[in-house]
């Protein structure tokens, strides 16, 4: 055989190439595909970053300010104030008590909360929130997910 032939011989590597090639853009469109169809590639909101200071009063009003200390401004219909008693608002007249409720509802309106911004929650008149604990939590637009921004620990709880 002449040495010649031997280098400039290459008969068999472009199958070869051609193969890998062909395996590599089958694996790479299975797995933009399997993306796709799991919803791996869809986005998640991401809960704000925010701090919230509580100033507790536990005379014979038994309340307690809830304040957005710093960080991004989150809308009011995304947030909730959670506790283990029925919580009312003296801003927002319909007297609706509930555990849960909206800072929408606590601040009698739709606004942005931002560093500044506040509300007052009163627990209803046979309850105290000195024995619980208090929840300040952001919902995604979509409602698929949730999340404590801060809590409140009552000095009896």
């Amino acid at each position: 055989m002449k040495l010649q032939e031997l280098i400039t011989d290459d008969d068999a590597v472009s199958p070869v190439i051609g193969v890998i090639l062909m395996v590599a853009i089958t694996v790479i469109l299975a797995a933009v595909i399997g993306t796709f169809v799991l919803g791996l590639g869809e986005q998640t909101e991401t809960a704000p970053q925010a701090s919230f200071s509580f100033q507790y009063n536990q005379s014979a009003d038994d309340y307690l300010n809830i304040t957005h200390e710093s960080g991004e401004a989150i809308n009011s219909d995304r947030l909730s104030v959670s506790t283990g008693v029925e919580i009312n608002s003296t801003a927002n007249t319909s007297n609706q008590n509930s555990n849960s409720v909206s800072w929408t509802f606590l601040n009698d309106g739709p606004e942005d909360v931002k560093a500044g911004s506040g509300v007052t929650i009163y627990p209803e008149p046979s309850s105290t929130l000195a024995d619980q604990t208090v929840r300040v939590v952001w919902n995604s637009e979509s409602g698929s997910s949730s999340a404590t921004l801060q809590k409140w620990t009552g000095p009896n709880a």
